[in-house]
């Protein structure tokens, strides 16, 4: 054995004539590799129109879906598993993590779009707090629908029984039964709910502008929103539900009957809005209400709220 050779093997590295071996195994490898990329890429199409249509239009219709263990794929097979019992059977909950919540605000812009909420009216307003002493501070975000709570002190100051809890525990408001007299905004210490004064984006702006209703709105303002299932819609010059109506979030009720996820759950860019039945044992709210991080705001007033956060 020459003294290259030893020396190396001393080291821990391959012989001289086991290294070359390995190359040529490595190379051969490589090659076929190769090869092997180059006889798939030659049966793929040269390009869409090639696909055949049959191919395409299933391709398409409906994108596969994510992989398993997705947090938004588990969660809607637990809303679908629940939607399947009745409805007494179900207790919605929300659990928001404040360790993810970058404080981008998408809850807030994605529940604002799906029901086209007017001036004024915000269900998810997201409270900035600055926390720390100087010079150890730190922003903290604190998303904050509607708490649901199974003891709602909303529902009992209502003189004429329009805002009710839900068998499922959604705390709901009839628009048609309202008289907007705003006794149940003063009454909700998570300030949870607001009115809507029938105002638009659209007044003010100059004579002429491109997509306005009347001297009032913008088109988009008149489109209907979908809340309880119900199209309603702020026609300009009109005094009709919701207009004049205390609004507030309802979990995207309208979404989780056709079967999806609340808008603010699927658009969180930090994966932060978790929601499903907690009378579901296997679901994965069921077990995040379980952690010892678990708090909720204000539980010393026996409200009960029904949106849990972990810190």
């Amino acid at each position: 054995m020459t003294t290259t050779t030893q020396s190396i093997r001393s080291t821990g590295g391959p012989a001289v004539g086991e290294g070359v071996t390995d190359r040529r195994a490595f190379i051969t490898k490589a090659l076929a590799a190769a090869g092997g990329a180059a006889a798939f890429m030659s049966a793929l199409p040269g390009s869409v129109a090639e696909i055949p249509k049959a191919e395409a239009a299933r391709v398409l219709a409906r994108p596969e879906s994510f992989v398993q263990g997705n947090i938004l794929e588990r969660m809607l097979k637990d809303l679908h598993r629940a939607m399947a019992k009745p409805v007494d059977q179900r207790k919605w909950v929300m659990v928001i993590d404040l360790g993810k919540c970058i404080g981008c605000k998408a809850c807030t812009v994605s529940c604002n779009a799906e029901n086209n909420l007017p001036p004024g009216v915000v269900y998810r307003p997201v409270v900035e707090e600055e926390v720390g002493e100087f010079p150890n501070v730190r922003k903290r975000f604190t998303p904050r629908p509607c708490m649901h709570c199974d003891n709602p002190p909303c529902t009992p100051v209502c003189p004429v029984n329009a805002t009710y809890k839900r068998p499922d525990g959604i705390v709901a408001i009839d628009y048609d039964v309202c008289i907007g007299c705003r006794y149940c905004i003063a009454a909700c210490p998570y300030n949870a709910r607001t009115a809507d004064f029938g105002e638009y984006y659209g007044e003010g702006l100059a004579d002429g502008a491109e997509a306005m209703v009347g001297d009032d709105a913008l088109a988009y303002e008149t489109r209907p929103n979908y809340e309880y299932g119900k199209p309603w819609a702020r026609e300009v010059g009109r005094h009709a539900s919701p207009k004049g109506n205390a609004r507030k979030c309802q979990f995207c009720l309208h979404r989780i009957e056709n079967g999806l996820l609340p808008a603010c759950v699927t658009t969180c860019l930090g994966g932060a809005t978790y929601f499903g039945d907690y009378n579901d044992e296997h679901s994965l709210v069921h077990e995040l209400v379980g952690s010892t991080r678990m708090m909720r705001l204000k539980e010393e007033l026996g409200t009960e709220p029904k949106v849990f956060y972990l810190v």
